[in-house]
């Protein structure tokens, strides 16, 4: 059973896409966990798409007993490694607009 406010936390609750991406799981894994009562859930609609929205506190101990831990801290790893590359990515795309931007200006004050 959930914590009180759990569902209104952030971060506390992922919708089954975002929890197929970062766990590595399926829409059927999170069905199942469902229907055998081991995970809550909240029915959702974006735009006309209806999604699952389950508590990750629920869906993580849910991996863990049925597909272990190492599968949990490898996916989370994946995910967290993903989310570096992607900022690593945005930095070096910044600095280059910021060194394009100085050459610029450096060309104007030599005039």
């Amino acid at each position: 059973m959930a914590e009180y406010g759990e569902w209104n936390r952030k971060g506390a609750t992922l919708s089954d896409v975002t929890a197929q991406k970062e766990y590595g799981v399926s829409r059927d894994f999170i069905v199942k966990g469902i229907r055998a009562g081991k995970l809550e859930y909240r029915e959702g609609a974006i735009w006309g798409n209806p999604y699952l929205r389950i508590l990750r506190s629920q869906l993580e101990q849910y991996i863990v007993e049925e597909l272990g831990a190492d599968h949990l801290s490898s996916s989370k790893n994946r995910t967290e490694l993903r989310k570096i590359k992607k900022e690593m990515a945005d930095l070096k795309k910044r600095l280059d607009e910021l060194q394009a931007r100085r050459s610029e200006i450096e060309k104007t004050i030599r005039k």
